[in-house]
């Protein structure tokens, strides 16, 4: 055999080496681990009045979330308000809670969790809920007071930079609440009602109904919307929950 016939078997050789070394590399590598998904809590616990537009609250979020990427828990069991738990959470949705929702554990456990960076959202009456808890006053902005009988018609009226597309000229029918304090001196608001426009508004002229603040540790928003059923439906109700989710979950700085 000539040189020359020998090196080419050789190279033959070597190539056919390397090519199973690298092939032997390749299914030896773990597979490129996957992230986790972003989770949110919905806690829908009642000891008062119980909403009718829960479960659609529920559905809505649920469509919310997968268009934001979060994957959607519900629940109304307390016991999921303990420190472990909690850490699978982004935020923890009050879709509608009325009264004592959480005992003194419970309460502790959820207080750490937002000061540890933990997201808030509240809807409606999440402001009718925990009045002798003293912290969660503070979270959700401002305890419900009242409300005038029935549905009220007010246009909604979005402060500078929280403006939504489609938003200008919004003719909000639902229930609305007068709160026992006005929270803007707290709380960055998102959007107020016209109490000339419909009978029993207690606040006057400035009567905040959406709001967002980070004051604990992690980021709370809070909507006054959400008692009708029919207004899940609207996609401008829709965008607005949809901006609380990204906010409180860090996904966006925009309330």
């Amino acid at each position: 055999m000539d040189m020359r016939r020998v090196l080419a078997v050789l190279l033959t050789l070597l190539v056919a080496t390397l090519t199973g070394c690298a092939g032997r590399e390749r299914h030896s590598r773990s597979p490129e681990p996957t992230a986790a998904p972003m989770r949110i809590l919905v806690f829908t616990r009642t000891t008062g009045w119980r909403h009718d537009s829960i479960p659609v609250a529920i559905d809505t979020l649920r469509e919310l979330g997968a268009e934001a990427g979060l994957q959607v828990e519900h629940s109304e069991d307390p016991a999921r308000f303990d420190a472990g738990t909690l850490a699978r959470y982004r935020a923890v949705v009050f879709a509608n809670t009325t009264l004592d929702v959480l005992d003194a554990s419970q309460q502790q456990a959820f207080e750490r969790f937002v000061g540890a960076g933990g997201g808030y959202i509240g809807i409606h009456s999440a402001a009718d809920t925990e009045y002798d808890w003293p912290w969660y006053g503070e979270l959700v902005g401002a305890w419900f007071d009242s409300h005038p009988p029935g549905l009220q018609a007010s246009p909604v009226r979005f402060e500078a930079g929280h403006a939504l597309p489609g938003s200008a000229g919004w003719q909000v029918r639902d229930e609305i609440y007068n709160y026992r304090r006005n929270p803007r001196a707290q709380v960055d608001v998102i959007a107020s009602v016209d109490e000339s426009a419909y009978a029993g508004g207690k606040m006057g002229a400035d009567h905040p109904i959406a709001w967002c603040h980070a004051r604990l540790g992690g980021r709370a928003w809070y909507t006054g919307l959400g008692h009708d059923i029919p207004l899940y439906a609207d996609p401008r109700f829709r965008a607005h929950l949809l901006r609380g989710l990204r906010y409180a979950t860090h996904q966006s700085d925009d309330c």
